[in-house]
């Protein structure tokens, strides 16, 4: 009987460490996951707040319009939209929608502090395009306003 009581608070010990383990192992990984009060909206049923427009994030960007020239149809090409965060809080980019599938993009999962630089990749694919392609990609974030348009352009041709 002795034996068995001593098993079973070992083990119920073993548990108990096994636990506290799990537990201390989640820290503070949630360190840079946005919240709620990194997401600021001026806008109110009777205008544009300007206090609370000059306290959000602003992105600007190096150039929003990137054009790859004469491309062989089939070609995979990348680039970079560079940006910086001119405002006053951390910039959270939501997500980045294109007009067409034949653009991907991949945004920053961080938040962009202020006075701190960023990049959107993105990858055209003319594969399926012949002639002037213009493809639009549409960036959400928590800026006013909260959408921003960036071009691609590329003249496909036969190889």
């Amino acid at each position: 009987m002795k034996h068995s009581k001593l098993n079973i608070q070992s083990t119920s010990l073993f548990f108990l460490l096994v636990f506290c383990f799990i537990l201390s192992g989640c820290g503070n990984k949630r360190a840079n996951v946005p919240t709620v009060s990194d997401i600021k909206n001026p806008a109110t049923p009777d205008g544009v707040n300007k206090n609370l427009q000059s306290d959000m994030p602003v992105i600007q960007f190096d150039n929003s319009v990137y054009n790859f020239g004469k491309v062989i149809r089939g070609e995979k090409l990348s680039y970079s939209f560079n940006f910086k965060n001119v405002g006053k809080s951390s910039l959270l980019i939501s997500c980045i929608e294109a007009s067409c599938g034949c653009t991907t993009s991949v945004p920053p999962k961080e938040p962009i502090k202020p006075g701190e630089k960023g990049t959107i990749s993105i990858t055209f694919d003319s594969s399926q395009k012949i002639g002037d392609v213009v493809s639009l990609l549409v960036v959400t974030a928590n800026t006013y306003p909260a959408q921003t348009v960036l071009t691609v352009q590329a003249q496909v041709i036969n190889p």
